[in-house]
């Protein structure tokens, strides 16, 4: 099962805080979800394959009015997966990016037709820095007193606000070069 990132996003998740199934579901939703998503029906399916594997365990625990939850915690099993996993290499990251490859195309077309289509990634990027550096002021007011975990939690999230940063800024350089083609085409 080594190399399924899924597994492990979820082992860390559940090392921060055990939860239910919906709870995790939730962090995934909040802020695992920025780095690394899954929809609910996933994680329920790999949460019963890590039970199975013993990688952890479930408890029920009562609820007055509902019924009652399960409740998701590592086992020693699984943290010894986790760690094996930690000290493996990970590849780094290759870009393919879809809209690269229309903007590289954009040479044998009109190139103002991309100009909606690069705004809308523009936009979508925007709202997601917007929505990083809000969770960024909500749950790290004080980054100079974290502790060591939640200090490595805000590290990946600035990691992600400097990747939209770059992405804007490329975004941005990408709209000027086509406006200023359109507007060779224009004089043309």
């Amino acid at each position: 099962m080594l190399g399924m990132a899924l597994e492990y996003a979820i082992l860390v998740s559940l090392l921060e805080k055990p939860g239910s199934g919906y709870e995790l579901a939730r962090r995934f939703d909040r802020s695992i979800g920025y780095f690394w998503t899954a929809t609910h029906q996933q994680i329920y399916r790999v949460l019963k394959r890590m039970e199975g594997d013993g990688w952890i365990e479930v408890r029920e625990v009562a609820q007055e009015g509902r019924p009652d939850k399960k409740v998701h915690s590592v086992t020693p099993q699984g943290r010894r997966a986790l760690e094996d996993w930690l000290r493996e290499p990970v590849e780094p990251a290759s870009l393919r990016h879809g809209l690269a490859v229309k903007i590289r195309g954009a040479a044998f077309s009109d190139p103002a037709d991309l100009i909606g289509e690069v705004e809308r990634h523009r936009a979508a990027h925007s709202a997601r820095l917007e929505e990083y550096l809000t969770g960024e002021a909500r749950d790290f007011p004080d980054p100079v007193s974290l502790d060591d975990g939640a200090a490595l939690v805000h590290v990946v999230l600035r990691g992600g606000i400097e990747y939209e940063r770059m992405t804007l800024a490329w975004l941005d350089e990408v709209l000027a070069v086509l406006h200023r083609i359109r507007a060779g085409h224009a004089e043309s």
